[in-house]
């Protein structure tokens, strides 16, 4: 048997478009026009989750997807820095930002470091090994990144080396206890007959 896991990232929102981490805001208009636009071209899923965020919500909506929030998806707690700019943080913390960018047990915000991060959607990913269809989740780009890490059993200290762009697909698949990885293909809308 073989699984399929396809990751979508959000469209765009202002908090991605100023590095900031996530806020709770909306998409924005051109993220939330693009991910319309894009509604239909994703292959059929057994099963449809997201991160609970907001934008994670509102790009599974103007998909046409009917996403269940799943809390082990959520997007990294960084705690006290939610909401603020990486530049923000970095002027007001600069040695706390260089050995979080660099120590991935390292959680100076008070929330969970991105060694827990990868260990929490590991456990996840662990579970959809063994189910029937494809999985379709629509979650934060640090939740794609934390996937990679995991699958291909690459260091901690990979996750910061991955990006992923607004509303790309990543497509990871399972058999024999080996995960495969497909990277960032970009939604776009439909093709017409």
């Amino acid at each position: 048997m073989t699984s399929r896991v396809l990751l979508v990232s959000p469209a765009m929102s202002a908090s991605l478009r100023q590095a900031r981490f996530d806020d709770g805001g909306s998409l924005d208009a051109g993220g939330a026009a693009r991910a319309r636009s894009a509604a239909g071209s994703l292959p059929s899923a057994a099963r449809v989750l997201a991160s609970p965020s907001v934008r994670c919500l509102e790009t599974a909506t103007a998909l046409g997807l009917e996403g269940v929030p799943v809390p082990e998806l959520a997007g990294l707690d960084v705690g006290r820095w939610r909401g603020r700019t990486l530049d923000e943080v970095g002027a007001a913390e600069p040695d706390a930002v260089g050995r979080w960018l660099t120590d991935p047990g390292y959680a100076p915000h008070g929330g969970e470091s991105v060694r827990e991060l990868c260990a929490r959607v590991g456990r996840r990913l662990a579970g959809a090994r063994d189910l029937e269809g494809r999985t379709l989740a629509v979650v934060e780009p640090e939740v794609v990144r934390a996937a990679v890490v995991e699958a291909l059993g690459m260091p901690v200290a990979a996750f910061w080396r991955l990006d992923v762009p607004p509303l790309t697909v990543t497509e990871l698949s399972g058999r024999a206890g080996r995960w495969n990885l497909r990277l960032g293909r970009p939604l776009s809308a439909p093709e017409t007959e």
